[in-house]
């Protein structure tokens, strides 16, 4: 069966590695976090967003639990205000929408409004050749949402700056999946 999470990882390293800087635009409870962490390495950077304090107080005692490098900064704002806190290009990102896992509260939930913004703020920070993971829960209203919109939006991108594509298990439409969003490596940043 196919591992989605797996794959997210095998792409993500297609494009970022030591030294890099990485964006955690929905840090959860951090897994994404530390993946990216341990993937730049020391002289690497990372930005983690979450809305929840609980989130960044799970994320924080997940990467300290799991010995990451010292070279993240969880934030306590909207993805779509990435901008505010990350002022350098970006060679990576990763999106999980949908509402905190293990919270209790399935009400919190990442919204159109800004992850639209998000999204786009994401692109316009990544690096040539850099790469966004976006992974969509159409088991909920809005994800389903979300997931429409992307794909919309994404569609109508100029293939010659940037390859946007869609991974799901056909057979299971309310399975999570994912866009694979690439800056091509000759777009001038």
């Amino acid at each position: 069966m196919v591992d989605l999470t797996g794959l997210h990882k095998h792409f993500i390293l297609e494009h970022l590695g030591e030294g890099d800087v990485a964006v955690d635009f929905t840090m959860g409870n951090g897994n994404d976090t530390l993946f990216l962490s341990r993937t730049v390495g020391e002289s690497g950077r990372v930005y983690a967003f979450d809305i929840q304090e609980e989130a960044l107080l799970s994320t924080e005692k997940h990467l300290r639990d799991n010995g990451a490098p010292e070279n993240y900064q969880l934030i306590c704002a909207s993805h779509h205000r990435v901008r505010e806190f990350v002022k350098e290009p970006i060679k990576a990102g990763m999106f999980n929408l949908g509402y905190l896992p293990r919270s209790g509260r399935k009400t919190v939930t990442t919204r159109r409004e800004t992850t639209i913004e998000a999204v786009k703020a994401a692109i316009d920070l990544l690096l040539p050749d850099g790469a966004l993971i976006i992974a969509i829960y159409p088991g909920h209203e809005e994800g389903a949402l979300e997931g429409e919109m992307l794909r919309e939006y994404f569609s109508t991108l100029s293939r010659f700056r940037i390859c946007a594509s869609e991974f799901r298990i056909l057979n299971s439409p309310t399975s999570p999946y994912f866009f694979l969003v690439e800056k091509s490596p000759r777009v001038k940043s």
